[in-house]
């Protein structure tokens, strides 16, 4: 079944990429894979899925050891940044994200463990970032959080104070800043989300005109099982997936 979820997605993604005339090999899928088992897992990687969302550390722990065969021993080998981006289906190829809220006691398991921290949303979360990473001498891909929803529950930085945040935490030098993600909020038609995405867009084109970050700056991660369609649409080449390939 996760094979079929994934080939009708990928043909889900070609046809919106071919309607915006986007290359559909820059859209990045990560499968997210909170509260699925260790076979399911292995049945994504078996998909030619290489990118692997997780929402919480101690989960991620359990399947990074099970999964990352230099894990011997259920230890945790430092993860190098700049290397989320492979596209091969072996196991020491996975590439791990973190997608969920990251509490400042978890960052040193996280920085051993995740390719890229797609939920930085404080400058007191990055100082802890940026210190464990130079403890195990890594510089830690991260993506910025920005709350576009109204919803109370959603985390993140508020748009209006991005610029001054990111421009903070630039000043680490274990930190590299790859892009922005968003979760949209909760509604009754995909195509309400359309206006928190483009907000995303619109904002990192706008810190983008304030030059504080190089030319590797380009993720922008939104998008999950009920409106990646139309994140797309509206410049997303990142989109984290959960229901739609596991069930």
């Amino acid at each position: 079944m996760v094979k079929e979820n994934v080939y009708g997605i990928r043909q889900r993604i070609l046809k919106v990429c071919s309607k915006i005339n986007q290359d559909p090999s820059k859209i990045t899928i990560v499968a997210v894979s909170k509260g699925r088992t260790i076979e399911q897992m292995k049945e994504v990687v078996d998909a030619g899925m290489t990118n692997i969302g997780e929402n919480r550390v101690q989960e991620a722990i359990l399947k990074y050891n099970n999964l990352t065969p230099s894990a011997e021993g259920g230890s945790l080998p430092v993860r190098q940044a700049g290397a989320y981006g492979g596209n091969t289906q072996y196991l020491t190829s996975i590439k791990w994200h973190m997608v969920g809220h990251l509490q400042t006691n978890k960052v040193k398991d996280a920085v051993r463990i995740f390719d890229l921290i797609q939920s930085v949303d404080s400058v007191r979360l990055a100082e802890e970032i940026d210190k464990q990473a130079d403890k195990i001498n890594k510089i830690q891909d991260i993506l910025i959080e920005i709350k576009t929803s109204p919803e109370e529950s959603k985390f993140g930085l508020k748009p209006d104070e991005a610029i001054k945040v990111i421009t903070e935490i630039t000043k680490f030098k274990n930190i590299n800043i790859k892009g922005l993600m968003t979760i949209a909020p909760v509604v009754d038609s995909p195509e309400k989300t359309r206006p928190y995405f483009r907000m995303l867009r619109e904002l990192k084109d706008e810190i983008g005109k304030f030059g504080i970050w190089d030319l590797g700056f380009g993720i922008l991660s939104m998008g999950m099982t009920d409106d990646f369609e139309i994140a797309i649409e509206e410049g997303s080449n990142m989109v984290r997936l959960g229901r739609a390939i596991f069930e």
